[in-house]
Parts: structure tokens; C-alpha cells; sequence
């Protein structure tokens, strides 16, 4: 029943656990292992599977946006416009009951969207919020909660490190819209901040949570008066937005004729110019916090640089990875397997989105991305859901990877800072920020959520 593609995930997916839970060793050294590892099912073909994984992953145009992205991130917290937006959201919203709760998931929503990274979400938005929502009487393990469960923000809202895996790999690419799948993306992340928020809610609603000193909130004129310039970062998404999906290729048909309008469109790739303009933008509001001298600069920079060593790794090996894999036959033989069950689409569905969660426990949302996205994709698009949704259903089920237990990085995290034990935020993460995505990614394929697709 099962090919030596499978069996080779498999193999693949255990080294990798072995490695980076067992061993202790960085998620990218693990992917290297296992890379080699996996091109060992090569056989004879074994240098040919090397080069053509290696080949397809330098080849890949999405790797520098991620990459880029990391750089967006450190810069935008560096320069304290992150922290004035979290004021400007806790002047907003901190008066109300469990109000700090509500910013923490607001403000990671919007830093998610800035850098999408779920670790550098936890940790940046954790800082701030985790102390308030302790002296708004959240217990401890409640904030823990909340901050790992809100990490999956930089996950699921575009374009994020796995998004560009996903959509950049080899069976999804040739058979999206990638401007229509893009927008069924940012309304499927707006209804996760949305359950994000009822969470809160409930868990105000419980009596875990009180209403903060109102000494300790800035007035809304001050925090507005000192931050509302930072808000300008966010105009490195529109504009690419504007241009290509929004009033951009009508105005330059207008202006160049069709033709030309066209290719001008589609000459703007917004995933490179995205991370582009956020690090432009973010460089010219946060001048005056930016480094004077070449010796600052130097600090700065060898700052953000160790940053690179896992993530750089992990993108360049998972997508290496996904390349093999793919030549082993993997899309088909894990399609053939799901569908020689002859289950019903929503029972297929849900052991794909099951799949997709389990393999995001023990690893991250870009090696589970490219581990696993291109055969789900695959087998989800064979049953007849359409390939936006696929896409979006995909996302959701990985963006539970950091807050899942035992091993996801934004569950130590945010238990570091509430310093509570890790083990106290298991229970509700699964319930509450788990099992109601794997419920909501199955309801996406199945065409129940209104999306645009």
C-alpha cells in the first residue's frame, strides 16, 4: 500500500524529530541530516538527487523574502515601532475587561502581518503583554496561553515564511492564482484572529482575567501623538496589494494599454516587494533609533545575524527536501494511498489536516511546509477542493505548529516569560487553539467558510 516515497518521508520526518527533539540540535542541522538522509532512497542516484534538490532550492525566488522578512522583524521591534503600536492598542483597548489579553492578540495579528514569524511573535508581543495581562489578574498560565496561541498569527496571515514554501512548491505553483489565493489567505487569517479574540472572551468570561490599573495605560492622545507615524509600515502591504489586485492593473491599462498593462502587473512580484518596501519604510520612521556609527552598525547587524542559522538553513533544506521527495513520487503515492481508502471528501480531509498537525508537532511551520504541503495539496486538489482552499486549509493546519504540544517553540516561549510551567498551557492550547483549527481547516475545503475563492 505504501511506496518507497512514503516510506522515505517517514525516515525523513524521523530524523529530523530525532535530531532537533531528541538530540537538541538546531531545526537546520537536523534538515541538512535529513536531507542527505533522504537522498540515500536515491540509490545509485544518490549525487544526481543531491544536485537536484540543492538546484531547486537555490532556484527558489521566495527563499530571499523570507529571509527578508527576518531582517523586517528585527528591525521593526530594534527601532520600538512595534512598541508603539502595542501602546497605541492598549490605550484602545485596555480599559475593557481582560483588555490586555485583547491587545496581546491584536498586536500580534498586526506584527504577524509585518513579519511573520511565530517565535519573533511570541517573544516581541509576549514581552509586553504577558506583564499586563499579570497585573490585569490573567493567571499566569492563562497569558502563557494566549501568547502561544496567538503565535500562529505569523503563520497563517500572508506572506509568511511557510506561505511561500507552499505556494512556491513545484505541484502547488503551476495550479493557483496566486493573486486570488493570496486574498483567500488574508480573509481565512482574519477569521483565526477573530476565534483568537473569542478565546479571550472565554476566557474573561471564566474570571481569569480582570481589568488592568488604569494608571498604568497611556492616555490615547499621547500614545496616538507618539506613535501613529509607525503605522505607516503597514502601507509596504498595500501598495503591492493596490498594484496588483486592487485598482493598479485597471490604472495601468489605462495608462500603458493592455498589453503592457498587463506584463507591468505582472511584473510586480509582491512577494519579493513586500518585505522590500516594510524594510525601506521601517528604516526611514525608525531613523532616529537606527544605529550612528559604523561600530554601532557592526553590533546591529552581528545582532540579527545568528538569526539566519536555523531559518536559512530550514528554507533551503526543506525546499531541497520537497524536491526529492517529489522525485521519489510522493504527491502520487501518498494521493494513491488516501484515495484506495475511498473515504467520504470530508473524512479524507480531515486525516490530511490531522496529518499536516502532527507532523507540525515536533517541527516547525516551514519544515512542515515543505515536508508535507505538496502532497496534501495534491491529494486535497484530487477530491475536488478547489486549489485557494487547499492552499488555505493547508495553512491553517500548519499554523497550529508552534503552539502545539509538547515541543512548540512559542509554548516555552510565553511560558518563559509568565515563567509558569510549560505543562499548564497543554490542556487549553489543545482545546482551544488546536482542535478548533483542525474543525475550521476541514470546514474551509469543504466550502463552508465564505471566502473569495
Amino acid at each position: 500500500m505504501f511506496g518507497m516515497a512514503i516510506w522515505a518521508l517517514v525516515v525523513y520526518l524521523a530524523v529530523i524529530v530525532v535530531g532537533a527533539v531528541v538530540l537538541k540540535r538546531g531545526i537546520g542541522e537536523s534538515m541538512v541530516v535529513a536531507f542527505v538522509v533522504l537522498c540515500v532512497f536515491g540509490g545509485k542516484q544518490f549525487l544526481s538527487f543531491l544536485w537536484l534538490g540543492i538546484e531547486s532550492a537555490l532556484d527558489q525566488p521566495v527563499v530571499f523574502a523570507a529571509l527578508a522578512f527576518v531582517f523586517v522583524g528585527y528591525l521593526l521591534g530594534e527601532t520600538g515601532i512595534i512598541s508603539h503600536q502595542v501602546n497605541i492598542l492598549n490605550s484602545l483597548l485596555g480599559r475593557f475587561k481582560g483588555g490586555p489579553g485583547y491587545v496581546a492578540t491584536v498586536a500580534s495579528a498586526g506584527f504577524g502581518a509585518l513579519t511573520h514569524s511565530a517565535a519573533a511573535n511570541a517573544a516581541t508581543i509576549g514581552s509586553v503583554t504577558v506583564p499586563w495581562m499579570q497585573k490585569s489578574n490573567f493567571k499566569s498560565s492563562t497569558a502563557a496561553t494566549v501568547i502561544a496561541g496567538n503565535s500562529g498569527n505569523g503563520t497563517v496571515i500572508p506572506p509568511s515564511a511557510a506561505y511561500l514554501i507552499v505556494v512556491g512548491l513545484a505541484t502547488v505553483q503551476p495550479n493557483i492564482d496566486s493573486g486570488n489565493t493570496l486574498l483567500v489567505m488574508f480573509v481565512v487569517a482574519g477569521y483565526t484572529v477573530l476565534w483568537r479574540l473569542l478565546c479571550v472572551y472565554f476566557f474573561v468570561r471564566q474570571g481569569k482575567a480582570g481589568k488592568p490599573d488604569p494608571a498604568s495605560l497611556m492616555p490615547m492622545r499621547q500614545s496616538w501623538s507618539q506613535g501613529w507615524f509607525t503605522l505607516l509600515v503597514y502601507l509596504g502591504i498595500l501598495i503591492p496589494l493596490l498594484l496588483t489586485m486592487g485598482p493598479g492593473p485597471a490604472l495601468f491599462n489605462s495608462l500603458f494599454g493592455e498589453e503592457t498593462g498587463k506584463a507591468l502587473v505582472k511584473g510586480i512580484d509582491i512577494l519579493i516587494w513586500m518585505p522590500v518596501l516594510l524594510g525601506l519604510i521601517g528604516l526611514l520612521v525608525g531613523r532616529k533609533q537606527l544605529p550612528k556609527s559604523g561600530k554601532e552598525w557592526f553590533g546591529f547587524v552581528s545582532k540579527v545575524a545568528p538569526r539566519y542559522k536555523d531559518i536559512g538553513a530550514t528554507l533551503v533544506f526543506s525546499f531541497a527536501g520537497s524536491a526529492v521527495l517529489l522525485e521519489l513520487g510522493l504527491d502520487q503515492q501518498l494521493q494513491t494511498a488516501i484515495t484506495s481508502l475511498h473515504l467520504p471528501a470530508i473524512l479524507t480531509t480531515l486525516i490530511v489536516v490531522v496529518v499536516i498537525v502532527l507532523v507540525g508537532g515536533p517541527l516547525s511551520a516551514t519544515a512542515t511546509a515543505a515536508t508535507i504541503a505538496g502532497a496534501a495539496f495534491a491529494v486535497l486538489t484530487a477530491i475536488g477542493v478547489d486549489p485557494a482552499l487547499a492552499v488555505a486549509t493547508i495553512m491553517v493546519s500548519i499554523s497550529t505548529a508552534d503552539a502545539s504540544p509538547p515541543g512548540g517553540p512559542a509554548i516555552f516561549i510565553g511560558s518563559g516569560i509568565a515563567q509558569v510551567d510549560p505543562g499548564t498551557t497543554f490542556k487549553p492550547l489543545i482545546l482551544y487553539y488546536v482542535l478548533p483549527f483542525i474543525i475550521f481547516a476541514v470546514a474551509i475545503a469543504m466550502g463552508v467558510v465564505p471566502t473569495p475563492a
